[in-house]
């Protein structure tokens, strides 16, 4: 009988931290990947900052007819920096512009990420996490600090709005990614996506809050949103914790729905993968 190494570690840490590792190594290189596109930053960067503008002067202007100054139970600081940091947040969560599943299947290429060691669900995540990273830093403050030079903006005032922010931006992410993947999906049966990214286009962008605060429907319909659909947690969540529209229980409250909305859309594509996997196998792809 062999001796034991006593110092070895046993093997399911050692998955862990072998899972860990190559997780971060893909965050990595997908941080690194946008890096190369410099001059599609700064345009990027550029485009929404103008549109910040634009989107920021109509705003106030419908705080400024409402009643006592609020439009949605927002003030004009808060209705500010809800357009600033969402021009910003919109680049990070990254509603639209990523077809590259789909793309690969319509061409074949997925079979190459099948045949990798790492599930395709996990791979395409940590590199958007990467991605998401890279946005922070060259997509997210550049309108953040144009609009605290050009405008009065909204600054929390509960010391753990902005780390809670942080998490709900992640989150955001993480949920964003998995609605994308799931829409890119289709392609394995349908061979094209076009048709369901257009409609996913369409309907992020009202539903999301991007064009304007879901607190301007009826209370009926936002919460019937918030509850039913995960396009509330993809923009709207994560700008109303940052500007405080709520207390501090509810600020908590939609951060844990995020979660949930997170957890069960990557929890899909998991399942749509597999699913996938199977067609192809049964077809002799």
């Amino acid at each position: 009988m062999g001796l034991v190494n006593a110092t070895a570690p046993p093997p399911v840490r050692r998955n862990v931290v072998d899972s860990f590792r190559t997780f971060t190594a893909i965050t990595g290189s997908g941080f690194r990947r946008y890096a190369t596109y410099r001059q599609a930053t700064v345009a990027g960067a550029f485009t929404n900052t103008v549109f910040g503008f634009l989107r920021c002067y109509v705003l106030l202007a419908v705080a400024g007819a409402a009643s006592r100054g609020l439009a949605g139970g927002y003030d004009r600081a808060q209705l500010a920096t809800f357009v600033w940091a969402g021009q910003g947040l919109l680049a990070v969560v990254l509603l639209w512009g990523w077809s590259e599943l789909a793309d690969r299947i319509r061409s074949g290429d997925v079979a190459g990420d099948l045949l990798r060691p790492v599930n395709p669900v996990v791979s395409y995540l940590a590199a958007d996490l990467g991605r998401a990273g890279h946005a922070v830093l060259t997509r997210f403050v550049p309108p953040v600090v144009t609009g605290l030079l050009f405008f009065d903006m909204y600054v929390p005032g509960r010391w753990f709005t902005v780390p809670l922010f942080a998490v709900s931006a992640v989150l955001a992410t993480v949920a964003c990614f998995g609605c994308r993947y799931l829409v890119n999906s289709v392609a394995y049966w349908l061979a094209d996506a076009r048709g369901p990214m257009i409609a996913w286009v369409l309907g992020s962008g009202v539903l999301s809050g991007l064009y304007f605060p879901l607190r301007f429907m009826p209370d009926w319909l936002a919460v019937a949103l918030w509850v039913a659909t995960p396009f509330p947690s993809l923009l709207q969540t994560p700008l109303d914790v940052l500007v405080e529209r709520d207390p501090p229980a509810m600020q908590v409250g939609l951060v844990a729905v995020q979660a949930y909305w997170a957890v069960l859309l990557i929890s899909a594509c998991l399942w749509v993968q597999r699913r996938a996997e199977r067609k192809l196998v049964i077809q002799g792809g």
